[in-house]
């Protein structure tokens, strides 16, 4: 069994079409979306639309309710773009996903964040100057602590690609971020560690009773991206997807 693995779109077209034409190359037989899916300057109405076509099992993530509950003046600017730029029926079939979805009979589950938080990082726990750091034994259990019968966990929201063998066994893998390497609406953005602007994904395998992982990053017109950010008025987001990093 091969399990295509996508998270945080976040509204970036031309990083979608690269990563969907490259599963489309490596025979898997199908594809999770752990959510995140338009919030960005960039493109959510076509994006949305895009994995719609798709019809994907597909996780809720904290964007992707916040633009449907938040009041105006609570959503980041990008969140307002999204926002603006669906129709309320398509806010409302993003709100109406699921928080969590439990895949066929590999013990496999499939969430945004954490199995119990959208908006909290699974593998990760941030540090006072808001680096992220990896979360030690004691967190990563207590936030597992619901999940006892998974055997994989699949998470994003860091948009740090990972894979680590963690509690009871537990094989936990972050896909990356197939659109957007840093997220530059949040105020500590300058102090996170240098990233790539490639589009991510990753690819699980079972073999017999055990799991391979394949952590993909590809090459896309992150250039159209930029483009568009600055286009719309985010420097800070065209720097973003261009270098991977916020100076």
């Amino acid at each position: 069994m091969r399990l295509a693995v996508i998270s945080d779109v976040h509204g970036n077209l031309p990083a979608l079409e690269a990563v969907v034409a490259d599963i489309k190359k490596r025979q898997v037989d199908s594809t999770v979306n752990l959510g995140d899916c338009v919030t960005s300057p960039l493109w959510p109405k076509e994006t949305f639309e895009a994995l719609q076509s798709l019809r994907l099992p597909t996780v809720r993530g904290n964007h992707d309710r916040w633009i449907e509950e938040f009041p105006e003046d609570k959503l980041s600017s990008a969140g307002r773009f999204a926002r603006n730029a669906l129709t309320s029926e398509q806010r409302q079939t993003l709100h109406n996903l699921p928080s969590r979805i439990n895949l066929g009979e590999d013990g496999i589950l499939a969430c945004h964040g954490t199995p119990d938080d959208d908006s909290t990082c699974l593998l990760e726990e941030s540090l006072d100057d808001g680096r992220f750091v990896p979360a030690r034994r004691d967190i990563l259990n207590e936030r597992l602590e619901n999940a006892t019968n998974a055997r994989v966990v699949l998470c994003g929201h860091s948009h740090r690609q990972s894979v680590i063998h963690g509690p009871r066994e537990c094989v936990i893998l972050n896909p990356g971020s197939v659109g957007c390497p840093v997220f530059a609406d949040i105020t500590f953005a300058t102090s996170l560690e240098y990233r790539s602007p490639h589009a991510r994904y990753a690819i699980l395998t079972k073999r017999g009773t055990s799991w391979q992982v394949e952590l993909l990053a590809l090459d896309y017109d992150w250039a159209s991206a930029s483009a568009r950010a600055l286009a719309n008025g985010r420097p800070e987001w065209a720097k973003a997807l261009s270098l991977g990093c916020v100076e």
